[in-house]
């Protein structure tokens, strides 16, 4: 399910739900995402909140507990202001842009954590972002060129439910 709370001039909720459903099975998750398109304002309150951290970021994944994870994966918000943002100074759309951080959060769902993961994340956002035509991942704007020549497996995710 896709909610948007702040719409963006270029978000399209068909569109959107339909990459989501793809990109989820792309990622090897089985149960249901719900997206939050909302403000920054309203990220920087759920960062506080889940994080500790006074700032708005750009998107924010909370994992399902494991009892219910089967058939529901988790909740995934993202800053349309930052998607915009970060559209116009990357050259692209806020729609790609949304998509981006879609999948970066779907990712962190799967078990994927690119803080402790030593490019793990990354190698497999970098696949994933080739095969869905995706414009730059959030993490190769901020690592080292990556190569695909490891596969990898997500970490097994935390029975808690907490924001990534």
């Amino acid at each position: 399910m896709i909610e948007i709370d702040k719409r963006g001039e270029e978000l399209n909720e068909a569109r959107l739900l339909r990459f989501l459903n793809a990109a989820r099975k792309a990622a090897g998750i089985g149960g249901k995402v719900n997206v939050l398109l909302t403000s920054s304002r309203e990220m920087r309150t759920m960062n506080r909140a889940f994080r500790g951290k006074d700032k708005p970021t750009d998107v924010l994944s909370f994992p399902a507990i494991e009892p219910f994870s089967r058939e529901f994966a988790g909740d995934i918000a993202i800053s349309v202001d930052i998607a915009a943002k970060n559209a116009k100074n990357l050259g692209h759309s806020v729609e790609d842009e949304t998509r981006v951080l879609i999948l970066h959060g779907l990712l962190h769902l799967a078990g994927y954590d690119h803080e402790t993961d030593k490019g793990e994340m990354a190698r497999r956002e970098l696949r994933l972002r080739n095969r869905l035509g995706l414009p730059l991942s959030l993490t190769e704007r901020s690592h080292e060129p990556l190569t695909l020549t490891k596969k990898t497996k997500p970490r097994s995710s935390s029975s808690k439910r907490r924001a990534r």
